[in-house]
């Protein structure tokens, strides 16, 4: 077997018990409960209902200590998850939408649109120009006026 042939766990799979995961994170495992039960991190849960953290949760749990130790207390950093949450799941959509317009372009063959010569609109293709409208045979005469 190969030194490169490792198994790592998913960074959201369940993976820590109480002890490590406060270990981990270099707090105690009531701050880590403390925690749960405010809503700052929600771990994961067995069936004999004790927790069990990942290790997206670990960092979250870092980052917890990390503002709290510069003076932010827990509902301001209750809020500041929520809007990095927010913020994430914005990016997420944009995202997304990117995506659908991209494959909305794709499939109508990235055309535009111009008034054509009798004022209908007329689809065109990239690079392409409405065609002009043609010179008439009509005469105009200008006469100036006579001042008086």
């Amino acid at each position: 077997m190969a030194g490169t042939d490792r198994i790592t766990p998913d960074d959201d799979a369940p993976v820590f018990v109480i002890s490590v995961a406060a270990e981990l994170a270099g707090m105690h495992a009531q701050t880590l409960r403390q925690y749960d039960r405010i809503g700052l991190v929600t771990p994961s849960r067995t069936r004999g209902g004790g927790r069990r953290y990942s290790a997206s949760d670990v960092a979250r749990l870092r980052q917890v200590q990390r503002l709290a130790q510069e003076g932010i207390s827990l509902a301001g950093i209750q809020r500041i998850m929520e809007l990095e949450n927010h913020v994430a799941a914005l990016r997420s959509r944009i995202e997304e939408l990117t995506e659908e317009l991209e494959a909305h372009r794709e499939a109508s063959g990235n055309r535009f649109f111009a008034v054509g010569p009798s004022g209908d609109v007329v689809p065109l293709r990239h690079g392409q120009r409405p065609q002009r409208r043609s010179a008439g045979q009509a005469l105009v005469i200008w006469q100036p006026r006579n001042r008086p």
